[in-house]
């Protein structure tokens, strides 16, 4: 009898649980409730395996442990976009695309095995106590850091907060210890300068909550004119390398900026709800002037909305390599105990009606990357893993992706080829001499100057 009620209720937590994170505060994901006898039988078959497990399997098993397995596994065999998040996973999502988190304020990376700063973020705590780029982080609170995600989740916490981080120094005689206060940290998707008298330069490096409002802020600087402000703004180089995308509702918000009306996107999916289209709106400023785009195998899903949109509406010209491809849209869903469900809902589709999943946008001119020793981007840059690249990725509707068979074949080599470029480096105050040395900008430029020198010859 207590052998029966046992079985009983593992089978009822085991179907119970995998239902309640099919369905679970989902709102328009309520119709997927598993009601077929096919799926209740499959569902049984689930819990049938689940309780052999945990009486027989050589070592005691978590049985919470494996249904989070289970469900990762059912989601991850969908498309590579769509994911169940551990509650860390989902928290860093949040801080993500919410524009700002609590810490002291660096970028760091990994070098050399060591967790190493890029750069101390302008106005921060790090920045105002003396941490140097090239720091290495050795400790935090006097624990060693092993790696960039344990050493980003010591550095994190609470507005107020003391932390002790420990740091190494060339040409210093130890170790340098820092007492500092955490305080909010913004996270800035938006860095601009000016390239030459009357043209500016913007790099939108995501799409988090405060893009746009930040956006306008470095266009009403630029379009201002320069310091002495004798001259407004003639062209402007919008530099979307490397933009692994963000949040879709400021990409539409980024577009309409630049457009006064028609399309700027359409969504399509298997709800009516999941389809949809977005139009531009008027401006209160009327923004005519040239725009060169720059796109490169980094950049994917909102700045290829943004892109495409541009590129469609015959608003900007597009410069650099072939896009990332990611044309599909995710929702992501609150689960109990801090989970996250991140699920693809919809493909999308530029104003023209181009599918961009598993394609691209491709550039109107194309200029390869050219790194500091001169060496052309031909087999590295190109070498940038994409959507087609991705196991189960979806297949754009319009037919099979270009190149598959020879895209499948060169993988390894693609691997091996691959260097980072200079763009994904530009941290804090944008340098001139990076600028000027990065080929695909200046030759922006001089496509942009050239325009307007043509139009002067006209009048």
């Amino acid at each position: 009898m207590i052998v029966e009620k046992k079985k009983h209720i593992r089978l009822w937590l085991a179907v119970a649980v995998t239902v309640i994170f099919l369905t679970m505060g989902t709102g328009f994901y309520g119709n997927l409730e598993a009601k077929s006898e096919e799926t209740y039988k499959s569902l049984k078959v689930f819990s049938d395996v689940l309780e052999i497990i945990e009486k027989n399997y050589v070592d005691e098993v978590d049985s919470k442990e494996l249904i989070h397995k289970a469900i990762e596994g059912m989601v991850n065999s969908l498309d590579p976009h769509s994911s169940l998040m551990p509650p860390e996973a989902f928290q860093d999502l949040n801080i993500d695309t919410k524009g700002e988190f609590t810490g002291i304020g660096i970028h760091i990376t990994m070098r050399d095995k060591f967790v190493t700063v890029i750069s101390p973020i302008e106005g921060t705590p790090a920045y105002k106590a003396g941490i140097k780029a090239q720091d290495r982080i050795v400790k935090v609170d006097g624990k060693p850091t092993v790696d960039l995600r344990e050493a980003v989740k010591l550095m994190r916490g609470p507005k107020g907060t003391t932390v002790v981080v420990t740091i190494q120094r060339k040409g210093a005689a130890g170790p340098i210890e820092f007492t500092l206060i955490r305080d909010v940290i913004p996270i800035r998707s938006i860095r601009s300068a000016i390239l030459k008298p009357g043209y500016g330069y913007i790099r939108i490096s995501n799409f988090n909550r405060s893009t746009t409002d930040d956006l306008k802020e470095a266009l009403t600087k630029l379009e201002s004119g320069s310091k002495s402000g004798d001259v407004s703004l003639k062209g402007l180089v919008l530099d979307f390398r490397n933009n692994g995308g963000g949040l879709l509702d400021q990409a539409i918000k980024v577009s309409n900026l630049f457009l006064e009306d028609g399309i700027i996107l359409s969504i399509k999916g298997r709800t009516e709800r999941n389809t949809r289209e977005f139009s531009a709106n008027p401006n209160t400023v009327k923004r005519t002037y040239p725009i060169v785009a720059l796109i490169n195998g980094g950049s994917a899903s909102a700045s290829e909305i943004v892109v495409g949109a541009l590129q469609d509406h015959k608003r900007a010209l597009v410069l650099g390599t072939t896009s990332f491809g990611k044309g599909s849209v995710q929702t992501v869903e609150t689960l109990r105990d801090g989970y996250g469900l991140k699920l693809t809902i919809a493909r999308y589709y530029t104003p023209s009606g181009r599918e961009i999943q598993a394609k691209g946008i491709e550039p109107d001119v194309v200029v390869r990357y050219k790194f500091a020793d001169g060496s052309d981007s031909e087999d590295t840059e190109e070498g940038f893993y994409k959507e087609k690249d991705l196991k189960n990725h979806l297949e754009p509707k319009s037919g099979d992706t270009k190149d598959k068979k020879s895209n499948s074949n060169n993988k390894k080599g693609k691997k091996k080829g691959h260097r980072k470029h200079e763009a994904e480096n530009m941290v804090g105050p944008l340098e001139a001499k990076h600028l000027k040395s990065d080929n695909q900008i200046m030759r922006a430029l001089e496509l942009l100057v050239g325009y307007d020198l043509f139009k002067s010859f006209k009048t």
